[in-house]
């Protein structure tokens, strides 16, 4: 037991912790947006197939991440229709690298945003924008003004749970970007490798610790941010 709680991190420890953070910040900070956007059409918009795109966009979140790496190395792999035309016209080549790694995370985890920012600004009264364009403000100006800061707990609860779920993406990941050491090998591929191999039971187990800690910091993170929204509803 006391070799499995060393507490000096390998090479291969580091690079997988200082991966998967860079992974889950830029999955997050690129979702977010698009998650206002889509929370917010759902949330206040009504249309003839908004069943239908809530669907499609919450696929990934109930589709076995494997099916999701597969269908991503389909479409931007070397032969994909997609990742063939960039790699032909433009030389870039997705599959297989860090940026393979962001983006499969960025599709398991918007579900999550958009269902966070959904809910969020759907506890908005909108009375209140409602008075703010009778008072002369525009459809842009209320947004930013009235609707995001008023959902704003939600909005951040929504970023937390896209980087919490990131760090967490393994399926998607490994058959889409691979299990690259120094490139796309986070934590969970890190934590699988060293299961994998005589001798790394010490690493896989400080791994398994350094993911359930920082797992439970974003998630009580989250937690609070939602109980004091309530609390503010509320009041």
């Amino acid at each position: 037991m006391t070799e499995l709680l060393s507490i000096g991190l390998t090479n291969a420890e580091w690079s997988a912790l200082a991966i998967s953070v860079r992974v889950s910040l830029l999955c997050a900070f690129i979702s977010l947006p698009f998650a206002v956007v889509f929370g917010w059409i759902l949330a206040r918009k009504d249309f003839k197939l908004k069943a239908f795109v809530e669907a499609f966009l919450h696929v990934p979140m109930v589709m076995p991440p494997v099916t999701t790496g597969y269908v991503l190395l389909l479409v931007f792999g070397a032969h994909g229709f997609l990742g063939e035309f960039l790699n032909e016209y433009f030389g870039i080549k997705i599959a297989f690298s860090f940026t393979a790694a962001v983006i499969a995370s960025i599709i398991v985890s918007f579900p999550l945003a958009v269902r966070a920012v959904k809910q969020a600004i759907e506890m908005v009264d909108e009375r209140l924008e409602d008075a703010a364009e009778i008072l002369g403000a525009g459809r842009v100006k209320v947004f930013f003004t009235i609707t995001v800061p008023l959902a704003f707990p939600g909005i951040l609860s929504g970023f937390l749970l896209s980087f919490t779920r990131s760090l967490g993406e393994f399926g998607a990941t490994i058959t889409f970007a691979g299990n690259i050491f120094g490139e796309t090998r986070t934590i969970p591929l890190a934590l699988f490798s060293a299961m994998q191999t005589p001798g790394k039971e010490g690493e896989a187990f400080r791994l398994m610790l350094i993911s359930i800690v920082i797992s439970f910091i974003a998630m009580l993170a989250s937690e609070l941010v939602n109980r004091r929204y309530q609390k503010s509803v509320k009041v």
